[in-house]
């Protein structure tokens, strides 16, 4: 096969996929996306490299969303969708890509598809975000609409804190995406899914109260319940993603709260705890003839 893998340069996962790969005798090509290019002709269309060289690509691994504006991050979308049509298999599919990079439409997938989320709410203003700050205890979770690895997240508790930073996003043009504070265990778990196979993980931040391997966090294995899957399992299938890491948080309450589902989703602390070559199993995915890809969830 011929593999095309979206990644930065230099990244450690484009190095682990492109030694799975080619232990399985296939080719990889790297591939940025700002170097991605289309030509749309009466007779044809085709995908680009950056020297207008079209893609000849069996299957594409997307292993980043790099940040851009509004037009880059829809003609990225586009790409991937034109590479579809054109019979190359995107892991994961464009639609699904689509829905987790977004994350209030993640939470709305997740919770119409019966999972338990965080009270959530998403304004345009200062004044209804203050409103919602209030409502949601005086304890929220502000997170960037697009986003991964914890950046740009930050708990707000101080009603003056919190309107400077809901007044600079209205400023700056951005949708204020607020979550009510969970009261945690100091931990969460992280379900990483290849197919149906599932690769479980712990993690613990004794001094965050987000628990994001960039930002300290110690992992171990965890041996998750029959429920926990099943909810791991429900998340992927509403976003449609084949390859899915999907974080559930245990909070105080007793509840398992579904927190995220990432279509990017990391896997080098993960395979370093769990002691499984993860982009080997993710090449024999992508490798498989009856591989398929799940239903968006739309319903």
């Amino acid at each position: 096969m011929r593999i095309g893998v979206l990644a930065q340069p230099g990244s450690w996962y484009l190095a682990d996929l492109t030694r799975a790969a080619q232990r399985r005798g296939h080719s990889v090509l790297p591939l940025e996306f700002r170097s991605l290019q289309s030509t749309v002709e009466s007779q044809s269309m085709r995908v680009q490299d950056a020297d207008g060289t079209p893609l000849n690509l069996d299957a594409v691994v997307v292993r980043t969303m790099p940040p851009g504006s509004l037009e880059q991050v829809v003609f990225r979308m586009d790409l991937l969708g034109q590479l579809d049509e054109l019979g190359v298999t995107v892991w994961n599919a464009p639609r699904s890509m689509e829905c987790a990079v977004d994350k209030f439409l993640t939470t709305a997938r997740m919770r119409r598809a019966g999972l338990l989320v965080p009270a959530t709410r998403v304004c345009q203003t200062e004044e209804a975000a203050m409103v919602a700050f209030e409502e949601l205890g005086g304890d929220v979770v502000l997170k960037p609409l697009f986003g991964g690895e914890g950046r740009g997240i930050t708990r707000l508790t101080d009603p003056d804190l919190a309107q400077r930073a809901f007044r600079l996003l209205t400023q700056l043009g951005s949708v204020i995406y607020l979550q009510k504070f969970i009261a945690h265990l100091g931990c969460d778990y992280r379900i990483l899914l290849i197919g149906d196979e599932p690769f479980c993980m712990c993690r613990r931040n004794p001094s965050d109260w987000r628990s994001n391997v960039s930002r300290g966090a110690t992992t171990e294995p965890w041996r998750a319940s029959d429920t926990a899957l099943e909810m791991a399992r429900t998340a992927a299938r509403a976003v449609g993603a084949a390859i899915a890491g999907v974080d559930l948080l245990p909070g105080r309450d007793g509840q398992l709260y579904a927190i995220e589902v990432n279509a990017v989703p990391g896997w080098r602390a993960l395979a370093r705890t769990v002691q499984v070559d993860i982009a080997d199993r993710i090449v024999a995915w992508v490798e498989r003839p009856g591989a398929t890809q799940p239903a968006d969830g739309q319903g």
